[in-house]
């Protein structure tokens, strides 16, 4: 059934009037492709990424990035179905020149916030995105991972980056550890202490 899986492309949840000034952001071009979100907006999981990555080939195709596909498979096996999950980023373009990462950064997170209205649960991927939301510089996935943290008012875990994961393949064991410790969550089989974040 495992061979059967192939990752797929989800419907992309376009910037709303309201946000319309997230256009203004540094990173924001002429050529820059605003992805608001991915899947489904009303989702029990938020899942957050640093930022979205290519979405067409050299042809103009539209594909599923590695990252992506990473991720994908990851939920599968967690049995963790599409439909509970939206996908969202910190930064909402995919960068395409240098930038000031602490401004951009200090930008977009507003944007975010104003977006994870109503979650059971959140997930954040990668040290990108754990300094942002947990506040701090220093705090990195391998010290946090494994445990039930409260962001935003919402539990939450966090866990390596997807592309991490394609790099170091010994981190793939980690990684579905985090997915399987939420989908028990999210099926009311676990009770886990969580650490609050003020």
């Amino acid at each position: 059934m495992e061979s059967c899986f192939e990752p797929g492309i989800w419907p992309e949840d376009r910037l709303p009037e309201a946000a319309a000034g997230y256009r203004e952001c540094e990173i924001c071009t002429e050529k820059s492709r605003v992805i608001w979100g991915e899947g489904n907006p009303g989702a029990p999981v938020v899942i957050i990424l640093d930022n979205p990555g290519a979405r067409e080939d050299k042809e103009g195709n539209e594909y599923v990035c590695g990252t992506r596909q990473t991720l994908q498979t990851a939920l599968h096996r967690a049995n963790l179905p599409p439909e509970d999950i939206y996908l969202t980023y910190l930064l909402k373009c995919r960068p395409l020149r240098r930038y000031n990462r602490e401004e951009v950064r200090a930008f977009s997170k507003p944007f975010l916030i104003q977006q994870t209205i109503g979650p059971k649960f959140m997930v954040c991927l990668g040290d990108t995105v754990v300094q942002a939301m947990f506040d701090d510089r220093e705090a990195h996935v391998k010290n946090l991972r494994g445990l039930w943290h409260v962001v935003l008012g919402y539990p939450c875990i966090v866990s390596y980056h997807p592309l991490a994961v394609r790099r170091r393949p010994n981190l793939a064991r980690q990684f579905m550890e985090d997915w399987d410790m939420l989908g028990q969550r999210l099926s009311g089989v676990d009770n886990c202490n969580e650490r609050l974040l003020t």
